[in-house]
This record gives structure tokens, sequence and C-alpha cells, in this order.
């Protein structure tokens, strides 16, 4: 769940640089033609850290989603092993 909260504030917080830097840009003493350049070059780095930001955060959530499946898959195992170890023990008890 932290990984989540964390996840999002690394998006928001990549958007708010793109978006400061937009207007940072806008506000600059630049040719219109150099400053929309800027903008589309900015927008497109942005785009990109957006997307690798998100292709880490589906790959820590396939690992986090194959952790919480083995340790299913374990608590499983365990609980069947208790259930024949009380079974057992009951069937020992009857005999």
């Amino acid at each position: 769940m932290a990984d989540e909260n964390y996840g999002d504030k690394a998006v928001w917080f990549l958007a708010g640089i793109a978006i400061g830097a937009t207007i940072a840009l806008l506000y600059a003493p630049a040719s219109g033609e150099v400053t929309r350049r800027k903008i589309v070059r900015r927008t497109q780095e942005s785009r990109d850290a957006v997307m690798e930001s998100g292709k880490e955060m589906l790959e820590r959530g396939k690992e986090m989603y194959e952790r919480g499946r083995k340790l299913a898959d374990d608590a499983a195992e365990m609980f069947e092993r208790g259930r024949k170890i009380v079974e057992g023990t009951a069937a020992n008890l009857k005999g």
C-alpha cells in the first residue's frame, strides 16, 4: 500500500515538473518558434519519464503479486500439513 502511495506521488511530481517547465518556457524571453520547440522537447521528456515510472511501478506490482502468491501458496501448504497432523492425532486418539 505504501508503494502505491509512493507511485502516485511520483507521477504527480513528474506532472508538476512538466507543468512548471512549460509555464517557465512560456514566460522565457525567447521567440515563439524556439519556445514551441522547447515545449515539445520538454513534453516528450516528461512523457518518457512518466512512461518509465509507470513501467517501474508495473514491474514492482508484478513482483509484489508473485510474492503474495507464493505466501498464499505457502500458507495453504502449511494449513494442509496442519490439517493432516490434526487428523492423524485424532485418528491415533480413537484407535
